[in-house]
């Protein structure tokens, strides 16, 4: 059986606990507060930079993965005998997956493969944990590969935003809209769509934000066996409705929440789910 290690980067906002249980390397992107940088989840977390944002009313920058790093953690690995398979954060999002790419070159060795995600958050995360259960199945690099070629484009999401400050700071949102938005108690449903951010929906009021979360997702042709991931950046009113609703089904989910990478633009108050489709 092929020894295979991932690497991905900390925008996958998976926890501790599976990051070890699978043996994943997770690389750190940079969150920048003016010259000073630090490694997403290791010198800072997302109530520490959240804290700060407010503090100084200032909303940091991200940095990808530089191609040193990479070639750093290949060596590494491929010197131990493992082959790779690098699942960074969408290309649309980043430049981590072209410093993976770079990095691969570099190094020369046909025991990596570096695979375009087209998702962040826990879209990444659920393609990280797909290919983490094939290596314990003893599927080869190869056929890892092809299967998360698929599974990418059957990922799907919804998720209500109730804070539109960060949208606005980061230039996500206009001003204007934000508060015509914030005005009329208009709540904002979005996914990933094609490798990127998309609000699919605007609903007036957090309770109707959270039926239709909540019938997108029961109406979905869901893939069976694959995870649900409840994800969450404070925001109990919505997370506990959704969890009930989870729970009184009696579908798993795995809870988890936003790191800083995601959470610099996502801000506080924002919730969802993230599920697969049959494909």
């Amino acid at each position: 059986m092929e020894k295979i290690k991932i690497i991905t980067d900390s925008s996958c906002d998976l926890s501790k606990n599976l990051i070890e249980k699978y043996k994943i390397e997770v690389l750190p992107l940079l969150i920048n507060f003016g010259e000073e940088s630090y490694l997403d989840g290791i010198d800072i977390d997302f109530n520490a930079m959240q804290e700060r944002i407010e503090r100084e009313n200032v909303l940091p920058t991200t940095s990808q993965v530089t191609p040193s790093r990479f070639v750093e953690s290949y060596k590494k690995w491929l010197d131990e005998g493992y082959k790779i398979i690098v699942l960074p954060l969408s290309s649309k999002m980043s430049g981590t997956y072209q410093s993976a790419t770079i990095a691969k070159m570099e190094v020369g060795s046909e025991d990596i493969k570096v695979i375009d995600t087209l998702n962040v958050t826990s879209g990444l995360g659920l393609i990280v944990l797909k290919a983490a259960t094939m290596i314990e199945d003893g599927f080869t690099l190869n056929e890892i590969e092809e299967e998360i070629l698929k599974y990418r484009e059957a990922i799907d999401a919804g998720l209500v935003f109730e804070s539109l400050d960060n949208l606005v700071r980061g230039g996500r949102l206009s001003k204007g809209k934000a508060m015509l938005v914030g005005a009329l108690g208009i709540k904002l449903l979005l996914n990933v769509e094609n490798g990127e951010m998309n609000v699919y929906s605007k609903v007036r009021g957090t309770k109707k934000a959270i039926k239709e979360v909540v019938e997108k997702f029961n109406s979905a042709d869901r893939k069976q066996g694959e995870p649900v991931i409840l994800l969450e950046v404070e925001n109990p009113e919505v997370c506990t409705t959704i969890r009930e609703y989870l729970e009184s089904n009696n579908i798993e989910y795995i809870h988890q929440r936003v790191g800083c990478a995601v959470g610099i633009h996502s801000g506080i108050k924002a919730c969802g789910l993230f599920f697969v489709k049959n494909y």
